[in-house]
């Protein structure tokens, strides 16, 4: 199969463990089959392999999350990086582009799109390999994958397919209704539209060059933030005749709200908790290092991080984003290609960073302009390139870094480092790369 895995969101929604840089596909609140936490991303990706061991998966994502994707996925994952966001349509034709030019994707070839946060079992992975195949016979420009409803829901658009076969041709779309008009289309063998679709690449190629002017993937890309804003659906999809529809009636939840996420996570609890004998259908997910202890709790979600609180019945925890929004701080944890960074403490003119890094991986070579650090080195053993020079390290080792100086570290066992940063302009935008000889 070829998959492009759509992987976004702004992080509103499951706060304070999400944020901007680390959305609620990143945080581990599942198992694998080994009995270890695992994220969503992880998830999907273990499971779409598991289906098809020979699977072409490239993920579309969002410059900020590139490096939590590399972390979680490892370094060789496919990743199609958008400069900036410009909704789905202008996402999947440079992801479509990217496949094609850089990837060796032929145009006859069927590509699938799925959203990277839907919680499921492998049968929906089977499901969408059968996409692809009915997208290779060619039948339809594009095939949907519809999702048997198990309620009138308001929260989602509706597929009115021609028929309530298992394939179907699309007779019309709707978009998200009131609970009595969701009743009538349900009357109508509709379907949830969860934004799964087929189409050859060919196909999808065209359409992007009859909307958008331009050449080849690095033409596109270049232009990318002068694209406007659009969703596939608009772009593509209610334009299009020749349309068909797979019904799946498996397993399909969307784990957007905590409400829904408590009943889809591993444990009951992670991280420092406690319940007492009195609390019911409670969930508390804790990543700090104090405990937290629950008493007479009912129906609650309690989830605490670096970035804030939270304490909310669960149905109201659905309702939390316009909240959300008016809370400015900058994110406090962080996964990186190379491992983690947590923000300890912030004061005027300073800031305290743990700095965690897995063996064999290294930092950028770079420099910052308006500050300085200095690094102590509390476990671990690695090498420091200071303008240059290299020098190796180990625990108890105190590096002093002026602003301007070039440096990196290379972790050579699982390396963890305190840096403190000193100045007067603490900023991630103070940062310029070089490569390193």
């Amino acid at each position: 199969m070829n998959i492009i895995l759509l992987s976004g969101g702004s992080g509103k929604r499951l706060w304070p463990l999400s944020n901007d840089v680390r959305s609620k596909q990143f945080i581990k609140l599942f198992k694998n089959e080994n009995d270890a936490y695992e994220s969503m991303v992880q998830r999907v990706y273990r499971q779409i392999t598991t289906v098809d061991p020979d699977t072409k998966l490239t993920i579309a994502t969002s410059k900020s999350q590139a490096s939590a994707i590399k972390n979680q996925l490892g370094e060789k994952t496919s990743i199609c990086v958008e400069p900036c966001r410009r909704d789905t349509f202008p996402a999947i034709a440079l992801a479509a582009t990217y496949l094609h030019d850089k990837l060796g994707v032929k145009e006859d070839e069927a590509v699938v799109v799925c959203p990277v946060d839907p919680y499921v079992d492998n049968t929906y992975y089977e499901a969408v390999k059968t996409l692809q195949e009915l997208a290779e016979a060619g039948d339809s420009n594009l095939t949907l994958m519809g999702i048997e409803p198990t309620y009138p829901s308001e929260k989602y658009g509706y597929i009115i397919p021609e028929s309530g076969e298992q394939v179907s041709k699309v007779r019309e779309f709707k978009e998200k209704p009131d609970t009595e008009t969701a009743k009538k289309y349900l009357e109508q063998s509709a379907l949830w539209n969860a934004g799964i679709f087929a189409f050859k690449l060919g196909y999808l190629l065209e359409k992007a060059h009859s909307i958008i002017d331009f050449k080849d993937y690095q033409d596109l890309f270049d232009k990318y933030d002068t694209l406007t804003k659009i969703s596939f659906d608009y772009a593509v999809v209610e334009k299009e005749s020749s349309i068909q529809v797979l019904r799946y009636s498996g397993d399909w939840k969307d784990v957007g709200t905590w409400n829904m996420m408590a009943e889809v996570m591993a444990d009951k609890t992670k991280g420092k908790a406690i319940l007492d004998e009195t609390c019911e259908n409670t969930n508390v997910v804790n990543e700090l290092n104090i405990p937290i202890l629950c008493m007479g709790c009912k129906d609650m979600i309690v989830a605490a991080s670096g970035d804030g609180i939270l304490i909310s019945d669960k149905e109201r925890s659905g309702y939390m984003k316009p909240y959300v929004e008016k809370i400015e701080t900058e994110a406090m944890f962080a996964e990186k290609s190379w491992g983690t960074y947590t923000v300890m403490d912030v004061q005027p003119g300073s800031m305290t960073v743990k700095i965690s890094m897995k063996p064999e991986q290294q930092m950028s070579y770079h420099l910052h302009n308006h500050r300085e650090e200095v690094w102590t080195v509390v476990s671990g053993t690695g090498k420091a390139i200071i303008d240059g020079a290299e020098k190796m390290i180990q625990a108890g080792d105190v590096i002093t870094l002026n602003a301007g100086c070039k440096h990196t570290v290379k972790a050579i066992t699982t390396l963890d480092i305190v840096e403190i940063q000193l100045g007067e302009e603490i900023s991630v935008a103070d940062k310029i790369k070089f490569l390193l000889n």
